[in-house]
């Protein structure tokens, strides 16, 4: 049993205007499985930490119900709900040592010191914390102090481990350890966790599932394979990572004994697309979403588009390019181990295809 959201709406007063309302989180719905990782993504202002507030009891929703372990717990304060809350900030005692701040939930709880000395030195060693006990707070780096907020959280065995932004204020490499750290932990305890983040990256790296929201509103849930390569609508699409949209026309829909669909493509280019959800109709323009790193690059041009590199980046083990193909924005493609593949130099004409599996219609189009 892990946490189910029901219908649930939150409503603000908006503050310029007390007349006004402002929908935060519109009618969410959403089963997490017991020991389950799912992270909410999504802008400023989706509605992503609200909802995380609302399962953790730090705001209630004005309607719909909130289910944790099997119990609704709408009217459930905060410290009644079987959560623990690993904030941005850390929130760590500094008055207290490394060890004091771990058994800290226990203590309040009224266990035994001895019982507590054992939990704290138990979890300490998982966390890779052993000889941290008896430092401050302030001796500690970034990445030790959201272990010790980490371990604090897990101590007290929670149905639920709740993260808000935890690694936010932590530079680019040390996010990068701390993110395997956090995967490597729970699937370690086991304990369902929902993580709030607006890096990609980061929910990709430590999620089960995803959740994508955008103005209240669920988009899209799914694994990050899912996410990333069959993208329910525009915006997912657009949101997770780089991408191409390419704009074409049905020509043969639902080809005889197949399943498959033909598509045309500006200059008259044309590619078959197999077992896509349907039904097309014959003459309908679609959306096809493709990745940068999904492009094949032609020298001299043929394919499904020509152009022109109008900018070429050396990274060292990639080259990004973009490529002016007459549309309304340039094509990106991304092209890797450039010593073996071979360069191309800004006005070279270059050919652009793909193949079909790397591609995706969007069910909008």
């Amino acid at each position: 049993m892990g946490v189910k959201l029901v219908d649930v709406t939150k409503v603000f007063a908006d503050q310029s205007n007390p007349d006004k309302k402002v929908t935060a989180v519109n009618k969410v719905s959403l089963d997490v499985a017991d020991g389950e990782f799912v992270s909410f993504l999504g802008p400023s202002g989706c509605g992503k930490t609200t909802t995380l507030r609302i399962i953790s009891g730090f705001e209630y929703p004005t309607t719909g119900e909130v289910w944790i372990a099997g119990k609704v717990v709408n009217d459930i304060p905060p410290n009644k709900r079987d959560t623990s809350m690993v904030f941005q900030s850390y929130a760590i005692f500094p008055h207290l040592s490394v060890a004091q701040n771990v058994g800290f939930g226990l203590e309040l709880k009224g266990r035994a010191k001895n019982e507590i000395k054992k939990e704290v030195e138990k979890i300490m060693e998982v966390m890779n914390l052993n000889d941290l006990g008896r430092r401050r707070p302030d001796q500690l780096s970034g990445g030790q102090q959201q272990r010790v907020a980490l371990a604090r959280a897990v101590i007290n065995k929670p149905s639920v481990l709740l993260f808000d932004e935890p690694l936010s204020n932590l530079d680019a490499k040390l996010r990068e350890q701390m993110r395997l750290e956090i995967r490597r932990i729970q699937q370690s305890f086991g304990i369902t966790s929902i993580y709030v983040t607006h890096d990609q990256a980061e929910a990709m790296t430590v999620s089960d599932r995803i959740v994508v929201m955008n103005e209240g509103n669920i988009m899209q849930t799914g694994t990050p394979f899912e996410i990333y390569s069959r993208p329910a609508n525009r915006f997912v699409a657009d949101f997770i990572g780089r991408v191409n949209f390419f704009t074409g026309r049905v020509v043969s829909p639902d080809m005889p004994g197949t399943g498959d669909v033909e598509i045309e493509f500006s200059g008259g280019s044309r590619k078959t697309f197999t077992g896509r959800s349907g039904p097309f109709k014959n003459g309908q323009e679609i959306t096809l979403v493709v990745r940068p790193e999904s492009l094949r690059l032609k020298g001299g041009g043929g394919g499904i588009f020509t152009g022109t590199v109008t900018k070429s980046v050396y990274l060292g083990q990639l080259v990004e390019y973009e490529i002016d193909c007459d549309g309304d924005k340039p094509v990106l493609a991304v092209t890797y181990d450039p010593a073996d593949q071979g360069f191309f130099k800004i006005g070279d004409k270059a050919g652009v295809d793909f193949s079909a599996p790397a591609s995706h219609i969007l069910p909008e189009g």
